[in-house]
């Protein structure tokens, strides 16, 4: 092999020598999950105290995170770390929203707790906020190394520039796809393997609205696939599984799918 080839491997780590690991990134937004709900941790917080000096020490991580994320290209990116967490109350808040949607929307959930221990879609959910945060910040590359972890560990697919309102309630999660530019209003629930997509992948379209806008209270069952930027699911609408959508539906619809089923007894002969 020639030594050109060496010397590309060489130099492509350079456009980012400092950035943290993606274990690194994703530890720290666990560490600040667990600090949220303690359901989650292996540690008990006993003072007000102790959570303050812990708190301090996840934003001294994070600025070193974003800090070297971005120096190359934003010196500003340095105070987000501040700016992040002085807008934890309200993510918690917002956190707690979806909570509610969840214990409140899925008969099989016993309590609160269960959710937070057990529930793939609060956990995605979570990522996705803190990551939605930081993306608002202007800072690069880890908002989307976050919603990838989690992505990787429940299999829901949500980019952190996506628009989500509170009380959103994911039930079981696998395969969801939540587009980049796509809206989601409040009290939305979606089910397994929901799409929502572009309908062009060009790269042209970079920047535009690609990704559908779901209104306040729609339901979108299993396997529906929405797609397109200029695509409004109106509220109060629910969408069935399997449903197939290129084009806007008003409020308070109902778009289903009517596949044809045959049945017979196996045990009958032509």
């Amino acid at each position: 092999m020639e030594d050109h080839f060496f010397e590309q491997i060489i130099r492509n780590p350079l456009e980012q020598p400092n950035i943290p690991s993606n274990e690194t990134v994703s530890l720290w937004a666990e560490k600040l999950i667990q600090v949220l709900f303690q359901e989650n941790s292996p540690r008990v917080f006993l003072t007000i105290a102790e959570v303050k000096e812990y708190i301090a020490f996840l934003e001294l991580e994070l600025y070193d995170i974003i800090s070297a994320s971005c120096k190359l290209k934003n010196n500003e990116c340095k105070n987000a770390a501040g700016q992040f967490f002085e807008k934890l109350p309200e993510l918690y808040r917002v956190l707690n929203t979806d909570i509610v949607a969840i214990y409140e929307g899925d008969p099989a959930a016993q309590s609160r707790y269960e959710v937070i221990r057990t529930y793939p879609g609060f956990y995605a959910i979570c990522f996705y906020r803190i990551a939605h945060m930081l993306y608002n910040f202007g800072i690069p590359l880890i908002p989307r190394i976050l919603t990838e972890y989690a992505h990787s560990k429940t299999g829901i697919d949500i980019h952190p520039a996506a628009s989500i309102g509170e009380y959103f309630y994911i039930d079981h999660g696998t395969g969801i796809v939540i587009g980049e530019t796509s809206t989601i209003g409040r009290y939305v629930k979606l089910y397994q393997g929901v799409t929502l997509g572009a309908l062009s992948v060009k790269k042209t379209l970079a920047g535009s609205k690609r990704h559908p806008t779901v209104e306040d209270r729609v339901v979108i069952y299993s396997g529906a696939t929405i797609l397109g930027g200029e695509t409004v699911i109106g509220h109060d609408s629910i969408v069935g599984g399997n449903v197939w959508l290129t084009e806007s539906i008003p409020a308070f619809s109902t778009a289903y799918h009517s596949p044809v089923i045959n049945i017979r007894n196996h045990k009958e002969t032509n």
